[in-house]
């Protein structure tokens, strides 16, 4: 998911804290003109294991940070409190060669950037493996903080002069090009590496931790589709054209309220570009009356009732679109019971809540395009819908 060209807001590219499980926390804000309290209080239902918050910096890798979250999460799940760091940018390195001859096959008729979904990284756990940040960081030369617009810029124009040039004619020598600039900027990936003293290949970390790609599942609620079935999610960075579950839309909640009160974790793709959706504040809303910027949050919004239908007519006008991926890790309430959803960012650790937001219901069923748990994080009944 790229999200550059996003607001001011969105920019500041920062977030992250460990939240305590029954902990009441009142979110306070910094405005340029002063200190104003939150209207705003949260108290913490339910608080998954999950690791630290990590920066993306200037790339748009957003997919690979929230679904690397995910699946650490899913590691101490599955270990028993394990924890493990792995690699963002593995997982960039592998897709960056796949997005480049995808786009010469389609004769340059689809989009080549950073940006991808989740699923993107569970294939790449499937056919290749993972591997620790020890081991892969994507830092080189003393670096450290991500860059990657210098990159972008030379694998987009690189891979537009095959197109222009039509040099795939030649055979596939255009792609040494491509794997020489990945491993000038982010490095080439490793073979073979240690951990904890032992010796491991991508595919063999991968086993160790006990992660299955066949596990996942991808869901998403739309109703240009059949419920029950699958299909590609027309969003430009559905590049691999991956296909999603899809669900009505009060199934589609409750399984995550489900997942997340089961003790699973959620990869969560969504709309960030809403008045609503405040970094800085650590809180988004979707307002059913217009969100006066002076006010800031200083006062509680009410908000609107999300249908199938008006989710279905915000996403074909363009309302919702695909921004940027993060990790839910948990369930909160307002002072007046309203359910909100802890959401872990990968923009740093520089928002008054440590890199957490408290998305809304109402937010959460409008603006979400789609979400992967494991597949045992299922109701029962929902799973046989769909054969699983």
């Amino acid at each position: 998911m790229n999200l550059f060209d996003k607001s001011l807001e969105i920019r500041f590219y920062h977030c992250n804290m460990n939240i305590k499980k029954y902990l009441v926390i009142i979110i306070v804000f910094s405005a340029i003109a002063g200190r104003t309290q939150s209207a705003y209080q949260f108290t913490i239902v339910k608080d998954n294991q999950h690791g630290k918050v990590e920066d993306q910096c200037q790339t748009g890798t957003c997919w690979s940070f929230a679904t690397v979250s995910f699946l650490e999460s899913e590691v101490m799940r599955i270990k028993k409190g394990e924890m493990v760091d792995l690699s963002e940018m593995a997982n960039a390195r592998y897709v960056y060669p796949q997005k480049a001859a995808s786009y010469v096959r389609y004769q340059g008729k689809q989009q080549f950037g950073p940006g991808a979904l989740g699923h993107d990284v569970i294939n790449t756990m499937r056919d290749f493996g993972v591997v620790p940040e020890s081991a892969y960081s994507g830092f080189l030369n003393g670096q450290t903080a991500y860059n990657h617009n210098l990159l972008d810029t030379y694998l987009e124009k690189m891979i537009q002069t095959v197109v222009d040039k039509k040099l795939n004619e030649d055979g596939q020598d255009w792609m040494m090009g491509i794997q020489s600039v990945l491993d000038a900027y982010i490095g080439p990936l490793p073979q073979k590496f240690n951990y904890n003293g032992k010796e491991y290949t991508p595919g063999s970390f991968r086993d160790y931790l006990g992660l299955k790609a066949s596990e996942y599942v991808m869901l998403t609620s739309f109703t240009h589709h059949p419920y029950y079935s699958t299909f590609a999610v027309e969003v430009p960075d559905n590049w691999s054209k991956g296909q999603y579950w899809n669900l009505p839309l009060d199934e589609f909640q409750q399984v995550a309220d489900y997942a997340l009160n089961n003790g699973f974790t959620i990869a969560w793709d969504a709309d960030v570009s809403e008045p609503g959706f405040s970094y800085k504040n650590n809180i988004a809303i979707l307002p059913s009356e217009p969100l006066k910027k002076e006010e800031a949050f200083s006062k509680k919004y009410p908000e609107q009732s999300v249908t199938a239908e008006s989710r279905q007519e915000g996403y074909d006008r363009y309302e919702t679109t695909d921004d940027h991926l993060m990790h839910i890790t948990g369930i909160a309430k307002d002072q007046d019971g309203g359910l909100y959803y802890i959401t872990k960012n990968s923009w740093g650790e520089k928002n008054s809540a440590k890199g957490y937001q408290y998305v809304s219901s109402s937010y959460f069923r409008g603006k979400t395009i789609c979400m992967i748990m494991h597949k045992d994080a299922l109701p029962k009944e929902i799973a046989k819908k769909l054969n699983l």
